[in-house]
């Protein structure tokens, strides 16, 4: 199988150059290495060529996570398409050989990699990672009892691959979404009959040291993601209980990790997320200034 890589960029800093070392030291070989850029101010397109990538430069106001990824699709002549962000690093050299493993099953159209945190993330992100990533494979279908619900439909581009001439037969990654076009693919493919399949041997670096304000933000957005694409829950079920299932096990988690001093800040955290979230399934009822204010993502509102 021919395999090709995308990454979305603006700005990527430092984080981007050991991101694309990490892409450089991989085993196996890239037919096509693809950056899409919104436009950036620093080294960015620099970089990407240094490492060997076709870049191509968008304006930093036409960015959207579905469409901008779609449209770095459409220049893929590939079997296999690995998305990744700028922040991610990879873990091993082996971490992209890992991760199409998945396609020998022909029934899985989709595939994402664990997720460790980066070595300065603070106690927080740690647990968001050990949470959401564990040691064990999986390929479910959506017939198969595990994961339950909307989790099935779980899946992170900031490391994940996809068989090309499914993911365009799906009419790719869909546009104007807040966020979620990942998981808005896996769905799809479920709903279709075929398999989404997590490698937690495939291991990249990719966490976020997120402030009270961002959590709020980020939640919110999930909010809209839910209300706006309702048909997700009402396909695969909603998984009750999961964020005071995650606030108890993190608090859990700080205590065993002996950093009592952080609780407060975890039950903060849980509340600006629960709160974010509520409002974010209510942003129809908000003012376009109000949503553009609560948002992480404010193009979303302002398109």
């Amino acid at each position: 199988m021919k395999v090709s890589i995308i990454i979305p960029t603006y700005n990527g800093g430092e984080l981007l150059e050991k991101c694309l070392k990490s892409i450089e030291a991989q085993d196996c070989f890239f037919a096509q290495k693809i950056i899409i850029d919104s436009s950036s101010k620093d080294n960015t397109l620099e970089l990407a060529g240094r490492y060997g990538f076709e870049t191509y430069v968008i304006d930093q106001k036409d960015f959207d996570h579905g469409g901008t990824r779609n449209e770095a699709l459409g220049k893929v002549t590939s079997d296999i398409v690995v998305y990744m962000t700028q922040d991610a690093i990879l873990e091993t050299s082996k971490a992209v050989s890992h991760l199409i493993e998945a396609f020998r099953d022909p029934d899985v159209d989709a595939v994402y990699g664990r997720q460790l945190p980066h070595l300065d993330a603070n106690y927080l992100a740690k647990y968001a990672r050990i949470n959401s990533y564990k040691d064990l494979d999986y390929t479910t279908s959506l017939n198969d009892e595990f994961p339950i619900g909307f989790r099935k439909a779980f899946m992170s581009n900031s490391f994940a691959a996809y068989r090309v001439v499914s993911l365009r037969e799906l009419g790719g990654f869909p546009s104007k979404l807040i966020l979620g076009e990942d998981s808005f693919v896996a769905a799809k493919t479920l709903l279709k009959g075929r398999k989404v399949s997590y490698k937690a041997s495939a291991v990249a670096r990719h966490s976020h040291n997120y402030t009270i304000s961002q959590e709020f933000k980020r939640y919110f957005d999930i909010g809209v993601f839910h209300k706006s694409q309702s048909w997700m829950l009402d396909s695969l079920g909603r998984v009750e209980g999961e964020g005071i299932k995650f606030a108890l096990g993190q608090i859990k988690y700080l205590w065993k990790m002996k950093v009592y001093t952080l609780i407060p800040l975890s039950l903060l955290m849980s509340f600006a997320k629960f709160s974010g979230y509520k409002l974010g399934k209510n942003y129809n009822k908000l003012s376009t200034r109000l949503n553009i204010k609560l948002s992480m993502h404010k193009g979303y509102f302002k398109g």
